[in-house]
């Protein structure tokens, strides 16, 4: 049996936004595009990817997680149209962003990135885009389907949400797919 877990730390969503954000994904995949749709109840926002880290090391990043938001509010978020990494001809991810209070949340994960680096993690060397993974393309999609598919969804906008905690999460990978389990759940009060 291994002695690492692969982590990651990110803020759960409501189920109503989950719904929602499930909506416009039958709505993509209803194009027939092949492409491996994350499921309903694994949608977050993911604040950083730790990868494989010692499974004694999980009380450290736990308090590291709770130093970080020490002094951070619930933050009003909202779900927010549609796009692809890297770009339209080659996309990977498909994903909706996020809105709102993104200036307390880059600022969150700034904190959380920076408090993670004293403890080994290194810091992301892209700038943070907060966004939602709706699914990964594993082959090449038509761009011009798959233009008309984001034009469609484009103005797709959730209610506003409050991001309350940061979760540590553990991430089994498995044929069926991912499979997540809270770790350490923080509160932002």
């Amino acid at each position: 049996m291994s002695d690492t877990l692969r982590t990651f730390i990110a803020i759960e969503l409501p189920e109503k936004i989950v719904s929602a954000i499930s909506k416009v994904q039958e709505g993509i995949r209803s194009y027939g595009f092949k492409i491996r749709w994350v499921r309903p109840e694994n949608i977050h926002l993911t604040l950083k990817f730790l990868g494989n880290i010692k499974e004694a090391d999980t009380k450290k990043v736990g308090n590291t997680i709770f130093e970080s938001v020490k002094g951070y509010k619930p933050i009003s978020l909202k779900a927010k149209g549609i796009g692809v990494f890297p770009g339209i001809k080659k996309p990977r991810v498909i994903w909706t962003g996020i809105s709102d209070q993104l200036n307390l949340l880059t600022e969150l994960q700034k904190t959380l990135d920076e408090k993670l680096e004293e403890i080994g993690f290194p810091k992301e060397k892209r700038p943070f885009r907060g966004h939602l993974t709706l699914g990964r393309a594993k082959v090449k999609i038509d761009p011009k389907r798959l233009s008309d598919a984001l034009k469609e969804f484009a103005k797709f906008e959730s209610e506003s949400f409050s991001a309350d905690r940061v979760i540590l999460y553990k991430s089994e990978l498995r044929p069926k797919g991912a499979v997540y389990t809270k770790l350490a759940n923080l509160l932002l009060i």
